[in-house]
């Protein structure tokens, strides 16, 4: 019996931050670049959950940076970071609340620079909706994971953070 790929739409990140990164792992990150389609599996992600968090960029307010972390779920929030490497989120809940989850492994590639410097993304994405017209989205094929097979520990590198630094808000696929 064939499963369809269903590619996660809007609806899907309209929902708190660590709802929808606990939901994201055994998905699918796909990056279409011409006639190559990169499909890897989300394994670990973490989740940053308004301007209360002091780990997450809302907590600054609206910046050119993050304004679209204020806007429709279900965008791209891509930044540099250390002048290197270039992080990819996907902006969840509602508008004007600035949450996102952050892509930290997928498939074989474990670090968030590692993956997306792997699936060619950058700030071309930035704002840009998880669509195919875009070349990168979230497929849902069907995988089950259950609670047993995610871990949740501290975020990592938010030192800075203060008690925010100890949330467990970044989720791991073991297993």
């Amino acid at each position: 019996m064939a499963t369809t790929n269903q590619i996660l739409d809007q609806t899907f990140f309209a929902r708190p931050a660590l709802t929808v990164a606990r939901e994201l792992l055994g998905k699918y990150l796909v990056r279409r670049r011409g006639r190559i389609e990169q499909a890897v599996m989300i394994s670990e992600v973490e989740a940053y959950i308004g301007p209360h968090d002091l780990a997450c960029h809302g907590r600054f307010g609206r910046t050119a940076r993050t304004e679209v972390m204020y806007g429709p779920a279900g965008h791209w929030y891509v930044y540099l970071c250390y002048g290197i490497h270039w992080m990819l989120n996907i902006v969840t809940d509602q508008v004007d609340w600035p949450a996102a989850v952050l892509f930290r492994a997928a498939g074989q590639f474990n670090g968030p620079g590692k993956l997306t410097k792997s699936l060619r993304i950058d700030r071309r994405l930035n704002a840009r909706p998880a669509n195919e017209t875009f070349g990168l989205w979230i497929e849902d094929r069907g995988l089950s994971v259950r609670r047993s097979q995610i871990q949740r520990t501290p975020r990592i590198g938010i030192d800075y953070a203060n008690h925010w630094k100890e949330k467990p808000y970044r989720f791991v696929l073991s297993g």
